[in-house]
C-alpha cells in the first residue's frame, strides 16, 4: 500500500485534508512504505501488538516529510561536528564567537519561557525514567512536578522500546495507561486527570543517532537509516500535541546532545513545519536544551535566541557535559586529563563556571535554569546507604537552589523530598526565581576551559578509580544490551552518559601516558587484565551478554580510534536484531 503526500495546506494545516490525530487511524501493514514526492519511508521492524496505533499511515506521511525536508540538512550538520571537533584537537580552543556577539550584547531580546505553557511555571523538581509502561506509571505517580519522559540516555532504543515507548505515552496522556508486571502486580495511575500528574516533558533521541527499524529513500534513490530525532519527535507529536493541548498541557520537549545555534535552528524549523502540519498554533511547542557539550556552553545565547518561540529553559545535563570536555580533549596531553569521576564534583572551578554562566545566560533572557541529575540513589534494604544518597542530594540541590537553579533532577522517587525541600527554602511560594539576575556571574573561555582546575584542587587518578571505570562501563553496557537503559550500579544510576564517562577516561588515561596514584601506568595490557578479572567475576543469568559488553568496551575504550558515541556501534551490531529488539508477545 503506498500513500502520497503533499506539503500541508495552508487552510487546516493538515496533509491531504486528512484525519485530525485524534481521530481513529487506519491500520499499516508490516512493510509499509509511504511516498512523498520527494522520498519514501519503510517500516522494516516486525510489528507487534498494538504497533499499528502508532506507525498509522497518516503518522508515517508525516515523518516521511519530516525526513523529505530536514534530513539533508541534520547530514550536514553532523559533518560540522566532525572538522569541529578535528579543529580542538589540532588545537584550535573552542571560544564564544565573534560573528554571535551582536546576540549576546542586544540586551532587547527574550525567550517564550513558560508564558503560555500551562505545566510549566512550576520546575523544581524533575524526575528522570525511560517509558515503559511501568516506570512511566511510577513517575506520573510520584508527586514531581516535571516527568522527563527519556527516551535517549536513560532508555536502550530497541525496537521494542522505541514503539511500546510511545504507546505507553499515547495512553498515559489519555488517562488509560495501566500495566501488570510478570509476578501480577498491577500499576495503575493515581488520576486519570493529567493536569493532577507531572507534566511530561519527552525527550527524542539527538541528532547522531538512527533508527535502523525504518528507511528513508530521497528522491535520488539514496537509502539511508531514518533520523532517531525524527521519528521520535514526529510519533510523540503526531499522535499527541492537540490532545496534550486540550487536556491542558501542550507537548514539551527536552532536546539533547545539541553542540550548537547551528542544531537549535534545524529544531526551531522542524517545530515550526510540525506545528502548521498537524494545524496548531505557532509557538505551542516548548523546549528545553540540554547544554551538555562543550561546543554548546559557548553558544548558549545563540541557542536560546534560535529557539525563542520555542524556549523555555536550558538544563545543566552535568555528565554528558563532562563526557564531552573528556571527548573533546583526550589528545591533548596531561594538562587535559581529568581524575576519577567520583572526585569531579560540581564545585569544581571549571564545572561552577559552566552552571553559573548558565544560570545568568537563562535569567537574562527569561528563561528557567533547571539543574543536573544527582546519580545517588537510595537503598530500601541499607539505610545507611539511604542516609549517604540522601544527604549527597540536600547538599547538591542546596547549592543549585541557592545559585539560582529553577528546578532540578532527581533519578528516583525516594529522592523528590530531599531535593523539593532544599528548592522550597530558598523558592517558598514563588514558582521559579528567573526574575534573580546573576549580574555578578563573570565567566568566559578561560574559565570554562580550566580542566587542570579539578586536579589542582588534589583530586587524583586512582587505581580505584580506573577499576570503578571498567566495571561500571562493562555493567552498564551489559544492562543497555538487554534493553534496559537505566541501571542501577554501586548505588548510583547509571545511563548512557555516566559510562560514556567510564571509557572515554579509560581511553584517555591510556593514550596520555597516565599513571595511578601507586605509580603504575595505565596501559591496554593492564585494562585488559581488569576487565578479564571482572567480567569473569559477573554472574551469568540466563540470557546475559557479558561477553557482548566486552566486547563493546574494547571497542570503545582500547581501540586506537576513539568512536564518538559508544551507542552507535553497540546499538548497530549487538542491539539490532537481538531477541530483546523484537516487540512482546501478544
Amino acid at each position: 500500500m503506498t500513500t502520497s503526500t503533499t506539503s500541508p495546506p495552508r487552510t487546516s494545516g493538515l496533509p491531504d485534508g486528512g484525519p485530525h490525530p485524534g481521530a481513529p487511524a487506519r491500520p499499516a501493514p508490516s512493510g509499509t512504505t509511504q511516498r512523498s514526492p520527494q522520498g519514501t519511508l519503510r517500516v522494516t521492524g516486525t510489528l507487534g501488538e498494538r504497533y499499528r496505533e502508532i506507525l498509522t499511515p497518516e503518522a508515517l506521511d508525516f515523518l516521511t516529510a519530516l525526513h523529505d525536508r530536514f534530513v539533508a540538512r541534520r547530514h550536514e550538520l553532523l559533518m560540522d561536528r566532525q572538522q569541529r571537533r578535528q579543529d580542538v584537537a589540532d588545537g584550535i580552543d573552542p571560544d564564544f564567537r565573534a560573528e554571535t556577539r551582536p546576540v549576546r550584547d542586544d540586551p532587547s531580546w527574550r525567550v517564550a519561557g513558560s508564558t503560555g505553557a500551562p505545566g510549566l511555571e512550576d520546575r523544581r523538581v524533575e524526575i528522570t525514567g525511560p517509558t515503559d509502561p511501568k516506570m512511566a506509571i511510577n513517575a506520573l505517580n510520584s508527586g514531581a512536578k516535571v516527568w522527563l519522559a527519556d527516551a535517549e540516555d536513560a532508555s536502550s532504543p530497541t525496537w521494542r522500546n522505541v514503539v511500546e515507548g510511545q504507546l505507553a505515552l499515547h495512553d498515559a496522556i489519555r488517562g488509560t495507561l495501566e500495566h501488570t508486571s510478570a509476578e501480577g502486580k498491577q500499576y495503575r495511575l493515581r488520576s486519570t486527570t493529567l493536569t493532577d500528574l507531572p507534566t511530561i516533558v519527552f525527550r527524542p533521541r539527538g541528532w547522531h543517532l538512527i533508527e535502523k527499524h525504518m528507511r528513508y529513500v530521497d528522491r535520488a534513490g539514496v537509502s539511508v537509516s531514518a533520523s532517531a530525532s525524527l521519528v521520535d519527535f514526529g510519533l510523540y507529536f503526531f499522535h499527541n500535541a492537540h490532545e496534550l493541548v486540550a487536556r491542558g498541557r501542550g507537548p514539551y520537549l527536552y532536546l539533547p546532545k545539541l553542540e550548537g545555534y547551528r542544531e537549535a535552528r534545524l529544531w526551531n524549523d522542524v517545530f515550526e513545519f510540525a506545528q502548521e502540519w498537524v494545524g496548531i498554533e505557532q509557538g505551542t511547542i516548548r523546549a528545553t536544551v540540554l547544554i551538555e557539550t562543550l561546543p554548546a556552553a559557548f553558544e548558549m545565547e545563540e541557542i536560546l535566541h534560535e529557539l525563542r518561540d520555542h524556549c523555555a529553559g536550558l538544563n545543566a545535563g552535568r555528565w554528558d557535559y563532562l563526557f564531552s570536555v573528556i571527548k573533546a580533549f583526550r589528545t591533548r596531553g596531561d594538562q587535559y586529563v581529568l581524575p576519577d569521576r567520583a572526585q569531579v564534583t560540581m564545585t569544581a572551578p571549571f564545572m561552577r563556571a559552566y552552571t553559573e554562566l548558565l544560570v545568568s545566560t537563562c535569567h537574562r533572557r527569561g528563561a528557567h535554569a533547571i539543574g543536573g541529575m544527582s546519580a545517588f540513589i537510595p537503598d530500601r534494604r541499607r539505610p545507611d546507604v539511604t542516609e549517604r544518597a540522601l544527604e549527597q542530594v540536600r547538599t547538591d540541590k542546596r547549592r543549585e537552589a541557592t545559585d539560582g537553579f529553577d528546578g532540578t533532577w532527581v533519578a528516583h522517587p525516594d529522592l523528590l523530598d530531599a531535593a523539593r525541600g532544599e528548592f522550597d527554602a530558598v523558592l517558598g511560594d514563588a514558582p521559579n526565581q528567573v526574575t534573580r539576575l546573576r549580574d555578578d556571574v563573570r565567566v568566559g573561555q578561560h574559565e570554562l576551559l580550566d580542566i587542570g582546575s579539578a586536579r589542582r584542587a588534589g583530586a587524583t587518578v586512582t587505581a580505584a578509580g580506573l577499576r570503578a571505570n571498567v566495571s561500571v562501563g562493562v555493567r552498564y553496557v551489559e544492562s543497555w544490551l538487554r534493553g534496559v537503559g537505566a541501571a542501577a550500579i554501586d548505588h548510583l544510576m547509571e545511563d548512557a552518559a555516566t559510562a560514556e564517562i567510564s571509557r572515554s577516561q579509560v581511553w584517555q588515561w591510556i593514550a596520555s601516558g597516565t599513571r595511578t596514584e601507586n605509580g603504575v601506568p595505565i596501559t591496554r595490557d593492564r585494562v585488559e587484565a581488569l576487565l578479564a578479572e571482572i567480567v569473569d567475576d559477573l554472574p551469568r543469568t540466563p540470557g546475559n551478554r557479558v561477553d557482548d559488553a566486552a566486547a563493546v568496551f574494547r571497542a570503545v575504550a582500547l581501540a586506537e580510534d576513539f568512536p564518538t558515541f559508544l551507542t552507535i556501534g553497540a546499538y548497530s551490531q549487538f542491539l539490532v536484531g537481538s531477541d530483546v529488539d523484537l516487540p512482546h508477545p501478544a
